[in-house]
């Protein structure tokens, strides 16, 4: 088939192209494997403080005060009633704004936390420890031909993160992880043990699951499987504004897609890669039945840094690579097709450069009004986009913090990013911009990762917010499960912050004590944000020293010319 194809090419095209794709081949292998060589292969992302909390993109270190890992419902409810203070809890800590932990909170790793407890084949149910990573439930199904109905694309993540976010995977026909769940056992803020389901204690099964660890810890789950079938791999490309229709015409309720994507390639935001999973009778052309855990992956990473590295790398990514590996015929089981490592597209080091992810969620019909306002803003601001993914979800009309009360194409960003407060200050900028923009199309963003919207977005992305903060009030009345996420959105700790600055004697201070305030305030608390910064583990030299000599004459010209008269 690829003879045919490149014999195809060289009679339609001429000597002249081949020989130009060819020396461009060539050219960009050896760039690619440069790309690959130019960190440090023995650094290492894990903190030298082992009470430091960081999540994948090692922008979020957060050191807590003592560190669980819990094998027994016991050993976690012994530790929720023999302390007061605040709990965070992690799994994989794929999230990517510190949703996963808190400043000197007790914290409960829960990977060891991983077993499964009951199997009904026939009824193709299963309950498990919410430690457990669906790679590992994947190994236990697949040898009774059963698989994960609804997961995310990566299998490394744990099932309770996974519930906690409420993820959302490829799956046509489904949607948010909710859909596949029966039932929890969760613990609440008190070591109280409960069952929740639709049907019994339905507020905390709604307002757990989605709910980013502020409810309840999720310490098991009962699951819905499917059969695992052979899937065969389609696929198509097109421009942007074509996907809706050739969507809703092959893909929305063709029964034989399993799987569905489309990717927009950057940086034109034109045209799309459709690519669908269809059960078939074929033969595999992969026998394994699962991606292997030890696999090797060497040049996979290096092609994810050539791609976001060069304008060059995105261009062959879209008229190169893909067509030819797009072109080899593919036909897996499921389940191999559901496990993915997110070690394909690891970085070796992240101190300069990260990798993240951002999600946006629209109504199905503002899908190409939103496409363009979001290819505008990552124009506008030279966003360094590596893919955008197109998904699709039925409704979630109950969890209490659903981000599809519609039927939505979810718009999943994958970008690059500067480590620096500069960079990261740039992609703050953008990130609220587009989130104006989503919430403008009746949609809204996904909340695992970085946590730059505003409360008065986030309030307009969820407006079942306060049913889920009135829930935490009932069942975690003294508020000690916590996160950065609800650090910043949850009412009752800027409450907290109001009442205390009223505490304190002359926190406000008049208008001619306005030119004596802001050196004070400088001179004592610029010496500490430095030593904040330190302490986060971040480059000294990084930390913006003439950017904040510039903020300081600012703001004591603006108050000279404030207080001028008085």
């Amino acid at each position: 088939m690829l003879l045919q194809n490149a014999l195809f090419l060289f009679k339609k095209l001429g000597k002249a192209f081949i020989a130009f794709i060819i020396f461009t081949a060539i050219a960009t292998t050896l760039l690619i494997w440069n790309v690959g060589n130019d960190h440090n292969d023995d650094a290492s992302n894990e903190p030298i403080n082992e009470l430091i909390i960081n999540d994948v993109t090692q922008l979020n270190p957060i050191t807590v005060e003592r560190i669980v890992k819990p094998k027994t419902i016991d050993e976690i409810t012994s530790e929720i009633t023999s302390t007061t203070g605040p709990i965070s809890i992690g799994g994989g800590r794929y999230s990517q704004g510190g949703q996963t932990s808190y400043p000197d909170s007790l914290h409960f790793d829960m990977r060891s936390f991983n077993k499964v407890l009951d199997f009904d084949k026939d009824k193709k149910l299963i309950t498990v420890q919410a430690g457990i990573t669906w790679r590992d439930l994947q190994t236990f199904i697949d040898q009774h031909d059963l698989s994960v109905k609804i997961m995310q694309t990566y299998a490394n993540f744990t099932v309770g993160g996974s519930l906690s976010v409420n993820v959302h995977g490829r799956y046509i026909g489904e949607g948010p992880l909710v859909r596949s769940v029966v039932s929890l056992k969760v613990i609440l803020a008190n070591g109280t043990v409960a069952t929740a389901s639709p049907q019994k204690n339905s507020d905390l099964f709604y307002g757990t699951i989605g709910g980013y660890g502020g409810i309840a810890l999720i310490a098991e789950a009962t699951l819905k499987l499917m059969p695992n079938v052979k899937v065969e791999r389609t696929t198509s490309t097109m421009k942007l504004d074509d996907y809706y229709g050739h969507f809703n015409e092959n893909v929305r309720d063709n029964k034989e897609v399993i799987f569905h994507n489309a990717d927009i390639y950057p940086p034109n935001y034109e045209d799309i890669r459709n690519v669908s999973w269809l059960t078939t009778d074929k033969a595999v052309t992969q026998v394994d039945r699962l991606i292997p855990k030890d696999k090797n992956y060497g040049w996979q990473p290096k092609v994810a840094s050539f791609v976001a590295n060069y304008d060059l790398g995105k261009w062959a990514r879209q008229y190169l690579f893909d067509p030819v590996y797009y072109n080899l015929d593919a036909v897996f089981w499921r389940n191999y097709e559901a496990s993915y490592d997110v070690n394909e597209l690891e970085k070796a080091d992240r101190s300069e450069y990260t990798d993240a992810l951002r999600e946006y969620f629209v109504p199905v019909e503002n899908f190409s009004s939103f496409a363009q306002k979001m290819k505008h803003i990552f124009q506008k601001h030279e966003v360094n986009i590596i893919n955008v993914s197109i998904r699709h979800a039925l409704p979630d009309p109950d969890t209490l913090l659903s981000w599809a009360n519609e039927e939505v194409f979810a718009f999943v960003v994958y970008y690059r990013q500067g480590t620096s407060l500069a960079a990261q200050q740039k992609v703050k900028e953008w990130s609220k911009e587009i989130i104006d923009a989503v919430i403008s199309e009746k949609g809204t963003y996904y909340l695992p990762y970085q946590i730059h919207a505003s409360t008065e977005q986030f309030r307009k992305a969820y407006p079942r917010s306060n049913d889920y903060f009135a829930l935490k009030d009932k069942v975690d009345p003294t508020n000690r499960f916590r996160n950065k996420l609800w650090q910043k959105h949850y009412p009752k700790n800027s409450g907290r912050f109001v009442k205390k600055k009223a505490e304190i004697a002359q926190y406000y201070r008049n208008q001619g004590q306005t030119l004596l305030t802001i050196p004070e305030w400088y001179l004592v608390f610029n010496p500490m944000e430095y030593a904040n910064f330190l302490e986060d583990e971040n480059n000294p030299s990084d930390f913006p020293f003439f950017a904040s000599i510039d903020e300081y004459w600012q703001l004591y010209e603006k108050a000279v010319a404030f207080t001028d008269d008085k």
